[in-house]
């Protein structure tokens, strides 16, 4: 499922539903061609001519669609689907219940109204940009309640797998990234190293943002970001940005630019670029010979065939110790990733060599 390198086709989130829709085909998909298999190891599902064109074949055409990182969500989904409704069945069936009732019983979620849904709407303005509380209230309330309710039952789900120590065998796929002497935040020793492909021109990346500040306030220093380049050629001033960063880097002002940069994206001309470093107070005449030159053009494309060789078609992409996740994606994403990671101790060593070089 790669992206092509066009506007339409940034790295975006999927829908929770959507996700597990997709799941759900994936592993029904999968369950056919089993049972096919039980009936006969390698059917033929096509002729053409005197060809035969096998089962196994279109499997493996299949699966050559999607990357490792995707197969790898698709399979957890699956499995978790089906552990969840193991324990749930042996739930209701010790306490006399269908799983339907058993739920009933132990979900009890509040009933959002329209003062917790403003007051959300108030905490998070900035997500919001124009829209306002009244455009947008048919939708939020639903919206939160929904949150509620998936809440409610994840917390469930969680007395259930720690009651009867569930175990994941289930590895996700790591990655080596060669992140080492790009601009980072957070400890070098950090347990955790997070990896951006991005471009400063990018709205999905300016969109990724408040995620990545979340996380970064949420773990501190057992979190380390690293940043790496990926303009894609369908804006202007994509590579003059990178470049522009760079050189805001050479005057240790790298993250106050990328910052700038992102607070507003319709500045990335030249002369806008130069504006705003003279606006953090750097260097400008060292600022601007370094802009003009292009400097740091063939590092920047180096981050591009890095990021090439990793299967990165869409920004942004992040890799968390090695493990992909593509698009905007909500803060709980990278939660979810982080603490597996933790919870394994898992830190793998290509990517220790990589941030101890930083």
């Amino acid at each position: 499922m790669n992206l092509n390198r066009n506007e339409a086709n940034h790295a975006q989130p999927l829908s929770a539903n959507a996700a597990l829709i997709i799941a759900a085909g994936i592993f029904a998909l999968t369950l056919t061609f089993d049972i096919a298999r039980a009936a006969s190891p390698n059917p033929v599902v096509a002729t053409v001519g005197e060809h035969r064109i096998t089962q196994d074949e279109v499997d493996r055409k299949i699966l050559q669609s999607f990357s490792a990182s995707q197969l790898y969500d698709f399979r957890k989904n699956a499995l978790d689907t089906l552990v969840n409704d193991y324990l749930l069945q042996q739930a209701a069936k010790q306490a006399h219940l269908t799983p339907d009732q058993y739920l009933k019983r132990e979900i009890h979620p509040a009933k959002i109204t329209e003062a917790d849904a403003q007051k959300f709407y108030n905490d998070n303005k900035p997500r919001f940009g124009t829209t306002t509380f009244d455009q947008i209230k048919q939708r939020l309330i639903p919206a939160l309640q929904q949150r509620e309710d998936s809440q409610q039952m994840s917390q469930v789900i969680a007395k259930l797998r720690a009651a009867q120590k569930v175990k994941i065998a289930l590895a996700a796929p790591h990655v080596q990234v060669a992140s080492a002497g790009h601009p980072s935040v957070g400890a070098k020793d950090a347990a955790i190293t997070m990896v951006e492909f991005g471009y400063f021109q990018c709205p999905f990346c300016r969109a990724s943002e408040t995620s990545v500040k979340e996380v970064r306030a949420k773990y501190g220093d057992k979190v380390r970001l690293v940043y790496m380049d990926f303009p894609l050629g369908i804006h202007a001033h994509a590579m003059d940005a990178a470049n522009a960063a760079r050189c805001a880097g050479e005057q240790d002002k790298f993250w106050q630019y990328h910052d700038a940069m992102f607070a507003d994206q319709s500045k990335l001309a030249p002369a806008d670029l130069k504006a705003s470093a003279a606006k953090l107070g750097l260097d400008a005449k060292k600022f601007d010979a370094c802009l003009d030159k292009t400097k740091y053009q063939s590092q920047i494309q180096q981050d591009m065939a890095e990021g090439t060789k990793l299967g990165v078609t869409g920004t942004p992409t992040f890799f968390i110790n090695g493990r992909e996740i593509t698009g905007a994606q909500p803060a709980q994403k990278f939660e979810d990733i982080i603490d597996d990671e933790i919870a394994k101790g898992e830190h793998p060593a290509a990517q220790r060599q990589a941030s101890a070089k930083q």
